[in-house]
């Protein structure tokens, strides 16, 4: 295990979003590691954008949102439309436009990698200082809103 410490020149943003990176590396390890059916992080963050903004979006929005290439975001399409997770459907004004719905069985596979990722993290923070993990969100929340916002321009 690995204690080493950042420079301590480093600006404290650059040393957060540090943090932010290597904790996501080291989650997305854990969390496809719990899901018992291969369900992949890729598949979950696209079945967890729609429980967020909901049904009907396009393909389109949803890499842009993702920041991934629409042609990765067609593969992953693709692998969950083919385990029943989402639906697609043409607009019905623009018949060459996709829509993407969720299914009742993406939603429960949704909430169920919820529980697994969560039972697989849970023991690794368990000594931590009750609430500090829920102190974190709020201001964790504010620096995503603003990428957000300066992404979309």
């Amino acid at each position: 295990m690995s204690t080493s410490q950042p420079p301590p020149d480093d600006p404290p943003l650059f040393a957060l979003m540090n943090e932010v990176g290597i904790i996501e590396q080291l989650a997305r390890n854990r969390f496809d590691a719990a899901q018992a059916d291969g369900l992949l992080l890729s598949h979950f963050v696209l079945l967890n954008h729609l429980v967020r903004v909901g049904d009907g979006t396009t393909p389109a929005r949803i890499a842009n949102a993702l920041q991934l290439a629409r042609g990765a975001v067609t593969n992953t399409m693709q692998r969950l439309e083919e385990r029943g997770l989402i639906r697609l459907a043409p607009d019905a004004e623009d018949g060459r436009v996709k829509r993407v719905f969720l299914t009742r069985a993406g939603r429960a596979r949704r909430e169920r990698a919820v529980r697994d990722a969560t039972a697989a993290l849970a023991p690794l923070l368990a000594d931590l200082p009750a609430g500090s993990v829920e102190a974190l969100i709020p201001g964790l929340r504010e620096i995503r809103r603003r990428l957000d916002r300066a992404r979309d321009g």
